[in-house]
C-alpha cells in the first residue's frame, strides 16, 4: 500500500527526502562537489600560436601537434573540428598512484581520499568535449587497466550512451613475467570502444589469409573443403533438433539418417532446403566410411574460399607486439634510454584503424604520450597510400619538481620528426622516413573579455584555415591579403582595410567566383564592395561565438 504522505509532519517528510537523497542509483556518480575544482575549466578563449622552429615540413600542414593543457585543446578544436573526426584514441594515466596522473599541477597519490574522483571528473570534462568531434560515423577507444576501468566503463556509458558500447578489447601487454615475486602479474590492459551513433559505424572484418590454409587442391586446380553433414558437438541429437532429423537418399538409392558413431540418432547441421541446394548445386558429396562394423555412405557438403579471406576480429589480442617492443623502438629512434614508461606499440593503433577502415580519416589522440598514433597513421598511409590526418595534443608536463619538463616538444613531436625524416638505429642501420609533416602549436588563452583586444593576426588566420577545412600555412605578415581555396570558395582574411587591400580582395574574389571575407570592419567592406557572391563576417566575433566564449564587449578593432 502506498504511503499517505498527508499524514506525515514536517520533520518526517524532510527525513523521507534526505533519505531518498543518499539512496544510490545505478550508474556512476562521484564526489564533485568535495573536491577541488579543475583549474583546466575556465570561461578562457583558446588561440594557437604556430612555432615554425618546431613545425616539421616544408606544408601546407594537414597534420597538427598541439602543445597545451587537452581541455584547452579539446575546446578550441570543438570550433574547428566538430562533427569531422573519424577516429579517437587516448591513452589518459591510468591513476595508479605512482605519480602518473597530475591534477591542479600536482601529482594525485594513493592516499588522497578523492583519487577516484578527481580522475573522474577529469576524464569527464575532456569526454564530453572529446564527443562533439566526432563524426556521425566515429568511434572512440580508450586504453585503460585495472585501476580505473570499472569506473571508465560506466563513464564511457554515461557519456555517450549504453546503445553505443561496441566492446572491449583485451592486449596482452607484456610476453614475459615483470615479478616473479608475486602470485599474479597483470599481463593485459583493456581498450574500451564506442561509437557516437553505433547504427552509422561502420568496420570491415580482420584479414585472414591463414584460411586458404584449410581448403585442400583439387586435380583441376580448384580448392576445396568438405564438412560432414551431420552435426556434431552440443546439441547434435535428434532430441535436440527434431527438424533436422529426416533421411536423404545415398548413390545406391538408399535412405540415410543422420547417427552418431555410438547408435544414437543424431541431427543434420542444416535443414531440407539447404540439402537441396547443396544436392542441385552438386556440392551434396557422399564418401563411404566404416560405421558400427559396416560400410556406410556419409553425406559431406562442399565448400569453397571465400571470395574475401577475412574473419571477424576478436576482443583478445595476444597477436601483437607488447611494450617491451615499444620500448625498444622507441630506444631505437632517440638513440637513448627509456623517455617513455609506457608507450604502446604502433601496431596496437594500427589494428584500430584498420578496423574503421577510413583512409581519409581524422585521427585524433588528446594523450599523445610518446607520439605512437602518429606514426600509426604515418605506416599506413605509407601501406596503403591513404590519405589519413591526425592531431595529437599532448601537455609539457612540467611540475614544480621539474619546470623545465616538455613531453610534448622533446618526445612527441621529436619522435615524430625522426619517423617523419627517418633515422639510425642502434645498431647503425638507416631507417628510411614515411614522410610528411606536421604544424606545432601552441595553446595560449585569452580572457574572454580581452578577446577583441588581444587575439593576433596569425591567430585569427590559423583558426580560419582550420574551419574551413584548409591545409596550414603560416600568416604571411608582408600580404596585405591572407587567401586559401576551400571545397566551399576562397577564404578571405582582411587585417586592415584600404584602397590597396580593397582592390586585392575584387581581385581574388573574381579569380575564385565565391569568398567569405573575415574583417575586422565588415559592414564597412560590405558597403564598399557590393557582389552577391560575396559573403562578410565580423572578427573575432565570429570566432568568439564558435567558440562559445562570451565577452563583455560586442565591438572592437585591430589596425
Amino acid at each position: 500500500m502506498a504511503d499517505n504522505y498527508e499524514d506525515y509532519s514536517r520533520d518526517q517528510l524532510i527525513r523521507l527526502l534526505r533519505e531518498r537523497d543518499r539512496r544510490p542509483r545505478f550508474g556512476l556518480v562521484w564526489e564533485r562537489d568535495e573536491i577541488d575544482h579543475d583549474l583546466s575549466v575556465n570561461s578562457d578563449f583558446v588561440a594557437l600560436d604556430w612555432d615554425a622552429e618546431l613545425s616539421c615540413g616544408d606544408g601546407p600542414q594537414q597534420n597538427l601537434i598541439i602543445e597545451g593543457d587537452n581541455f584547452d585543446a579539446l575546446r578550441y578544436l570543438r570550433m574547428t573540428h566538430a562533427g569531422r573526426v573519424k577516429c579517437i584514441y587516448i591513452d589518459p594515466p591510468y591513476n595508479t598512484g605512482n605519480r602518473d596522473f597530475i591534477y591542479n599541477d600536482r601529482f594525485i597519490d594513493k592516499d588522497d581520499a578523492y583519487r577516484h574522483s578527481k580522475w573522474l571528473e577529469f576524464m569527464y570534462r575532456r569526454l564530453e568535449l572529446a564527443k562533439e568531434l566526432l563524426a556521425e560515423d566515429g568511434v572512440i577507444f580508450v586504453s585503460i587497466d585495472d585501476n580505473e576501468v570499472f569506473h571508465l566503463g560506466l563513464l564511457m556509458e554515461q557519456v555517450f550512451g549504453a546503445a553505443n558500447f561496441i566492446a572491449s578489447f583485451l592486449w596482452r601487454k607484456v610476453d614475459s613475467p615483470n615479478d616473479n615475486k608475486v602470485p599474479i602479474t597483470p599481463d593485459h590492459e583493456f581498450i574500451i570502444a564506442y561509437a557516437l551513433a553505433k547504427d552509422q559505424a561502420r568496420f570491415v572484418p580482420m584479414p585472414a589469409p591463414g584460411i586458404i590454409d584449410a581448403y585442400r587442391v583439387a586435380d583441376d586446380g580448384t580448392q576445396f573443403r568438405d564438412r560432414l553433414l551431420k552435426k556434431n558437438g552440443k546439441n547434435s541429437l535428434r532430441r535436440d533438433r527434431p527438424t533436422m532429423y529426416f533421411p536423404i537418399v545415398d548413390p545406391d538409392g538408399n535412405e540415410v539418417c543422420p547417427v552418431h558413431d555410438n547408435g544414437e540418432e543424431a541431427c543434420w547441421s542444416m535443414g531440407r532446403d539447404g540439402v537441396e541446394k547443396h544436392r542441385v548445386a552438386g556440392t551434396l558429396i557422399w564418401k563411404q566410411r566404416t560405421k558400427l562394423g559396416k560400410t556406410v555412405w556419409e553425406p559431406y557438403t562442399r565448400e569453397f574460399p571465400p571470395a574475401a579471406l577475412v574473419r571477424p576480429y576478436p576482443t583478445i589480442w595476444s597477436d601483437l607486439p607488447t611494450m617491451r617492443q615499444a620500448k625498444a623502438l622507441l630506444r631505437d629512434i632517440f638513440d637513448t634510454s627509456d623517455l617513455f614508461s609506457t608507450p604502446k606499440p604502433s601496431e596496437l593503433i594500427e589494428r584500430m584503424l584498420r578496423m574503421i577502415n577510413a583512409t581519409d580519416a581524422i585521427v585524433l589522440d588528446f594523450f599523445a604520450g610518446s607520439g605512437t598514433t602518429a606514426q600509426a597513421v604515418l605506416n599506413l598511409n605509407r601501406e596503403d597510400g591513404g590519405k589519413r590526418r591526425f592531431i595529437l595534443v599532448s601537455s609539457t608536463e612540467a611540475t614544480a619538481d621539474a619546470p623545465d619538463k616538455n613531453l610534448c616538444r622533446d618526445v612527441c613531436a621529436e619522435r615524430v620528426r625522426r619517423v617523419i625524416a627517418g633515422y639510425s638505429n642502434k645498431k647503425g642501420q638507416a631507417i628510411e622516413g614515411l614522410g610528411g609533416g606536421f604544424a606545432y602549436l601552441r595553446c595560449r588563452r585569452i580572457p574572454s573579455a580581452r578577446v577583441f583586444r588581444n587575439i593576433q593576426h596569425d591567430q585569427v588566420w590559423t583558426a580560419l584555415q582550420l574551419i574551413h577545412e584548409v591545409a596550414l600555412t603560416p600568416y604571411q605578415v608582408e600580404l596585405p591579403i591572407q587567401t586559401a581555396a576551400s571545397s566551399r570558395g576562397e577564404v578571405i582574411y582582411l587585417p586592415k582595410l584600404d584602397d590597396a587591400v580593397l582592390a586585392a580582395v575584387q581581385e581574388s574574389i573574381h579569380a575564385a567566383g565565391q569568398a567569405v571575407v573575415y574583417s575586422w570592419q565588415p559592414a564597412l567592406l560590405a558597403q564598399r564592395l557590393t557582389d552577391p557572391r560575396v559573403a562578410f563576417e565580423p572578427i573575432p566575433a565570429f570566432l568568439v561565438n564558435r567558440f562559445g566564449a562570451r565577452s563583455s564587449s560586442a565591438t572592437g578593432g585591430r589596425s
